[in-house]
């Protein structure tokens, strides 16, 4: 007889809330048939994006208390105070990369013997992914910037995203509104957001993607869009041939090519990854110069002291834009003055179409991770994503325990 295994969907904890879930009332139905074995309970919430209705509709039980249960699955990072010693948990917990904000957290899971499962570090054997959000962080991250320009420029009005019922009815809206002829829109970045991106810039009336040689060199009487890589804005002190790996391992001896972007581009949406080690992307300086273009910055990827300088802060899905002033480099209110650079950095972007990207993201741990879960079978894809269990730091993490217990591990 197989063992019981009790799942709870815990509430968002995190201030501002999040109202995304990991699985979907639909989805949690759809687990239960496939493993018998396994019970399902949620915690109730007010701001989930799927209401306690719609799981309660298809007899899925609530539980404030949910202390019974083995496993606990939410988004965002949960607060110190609602960790339940001894469990197992899923959420994005940010503390890989010695987040400071997130310190005190990664404490008291130790503290309390809680194994974290952290869904950035579920991956295949070759370091891909298996689970995320960044394609709706770049569909909405575009969309929000499309509307920038539309109030920067007093040409068209954009409905906000999170006021949008769905992703159709946020693209939409794309389709009613008209880009000014030989506008130029430059996405940074070949993965899963600026991808995202992209799907969100077709549902465009008449936009055009162009190679990033006639983006530089040629205007249109369309407006364009150009996908550029670090094999575009980057290169290697020494002149020799890009490659991808090599760059990956050692962006340290690449430097900056992208002003020749700021000349031509319009609109930057910027969705790459980006190692600290690597070249920035421009300087306050640059930002002064008569021909630096750019007037809407879309940062999705939102590195605060990162490669784009302009990006002094996040914003949020209430408040998404801000005016960085050319001159005085401070932030400004937004759209208070047209010389200003309107920028939107929000970093939760996803929550702004949380039921959809919400059902996407569920049916990626269905199809990937939940089988190996649910059955006890440690694979090494949860090996790989587990940071603590038992009160100690994985091995694989170890270049956190300095960071934890300055003074040396307590026993």
């Amino acid at each position: 007889m197989e063992k019981k295994v009790k799942v709870g969907l815990i509430r968002e904890t995190k201030t501002p809330p999040d109202r995304r879930v990991p699985l979907t009332p639909s989805q949690v139905v759809e687990l239960k048939e496939k493993y018998p074995n396994v019970e399902f309970y949620v915690q109730p919430s007010n701001i989930r994006c799927f209401t306690d209705d719609e799981y309660e509709y298809l007899k899925i039980p609530m539980r404030e208390d949910i202390s019974n249960c083995d496993i606990l699955m939410g988004v965002k990072e949960v607060e110190k105070s609602a960790l339940i010693p001894g469990k197992t948990y899923l959420f994005f917990a940010h503390v890989a990369k010695k987040q400071e904000h997130n310190l005190e957290m990664l404490r008291e899971i130790l503290k309390r013997k809680v194994r974290i499962i952290d869904y950035e570090y579920l991956t295949t054997d070759k370091g891909l992914r298996v689970v995320a959000f960044g394609r709706w962080a770049g569909i909405v991250g575009a969309y929000n910037a499309l509307r920038a320009r539309g109030i920067k420029t007093n040409r068209f009005n954009l409905k906000p995203a999170h006021q949008c019922h769905d992703l159709n009815e946020m693209w939409a809206g794309l389709k009613l509104i008209q880009l000014k002829p030989g506008l130029k829109i430059l996405v940074t970045g070949e993965g899963r957001v600026s991808n995202g991106a992209l799907e969100t810039l077709f549902n465009c009336h008449n936009l055009m993607k162009v190679s990033t040689q006639d983006f530089l060199s040629k205007e249109f009487d369309v407006p364009v869009v150009c996908q550029v890589g670090p094999q575009d804005y980057t290169k290697h002190h020494d002149g020799r041939p890009f490659d991808f790996n090599y760059f990956m391992k050692h962006p340290e001896e690449y430097r900056n090519d992208f002003l020749k972007f700021t000349k031509v581009t319009d609109i930057l949406i910027a969705g790459h990854f980006w190692d600290p080690k690597s070249p920035i992307f421009f300087t306050k300086e640059d930002v002064e110069k008569p021909d630096f273009r750019i007037s809407v910055i879309g940062d999705v990827s939102c590195d605060i002291d990162g490669p784009i300088p302009t990006t002094l802060r996040a914003t949020t899905i209430a408040d998404p834009f801000y005016s960085y002033n050319r001159k005085k480099h401070c932030e400004e209110k937004a759209f208070s003055n047209p010389d200003n650079i309107t920028v939107m950095s929000i970093d939760n972007l996803p929550g702004e179409l949380p039921r959809d990207a919400s059902g996407d993201f569920g049916r990626q741990l269905i199809d990937n991770v939940l089988h190996d879960l649910f059955t006890g079978h440690d694979s090494p894809m949860i090996q790989r994503a587990t940071i603590t269990s038992g009160g100690r730091i994985e091995p694989q993490y170890g270049h956190l325990k300095s960071w934890v217990w300055p003074e040396g591990e307590k026993s």
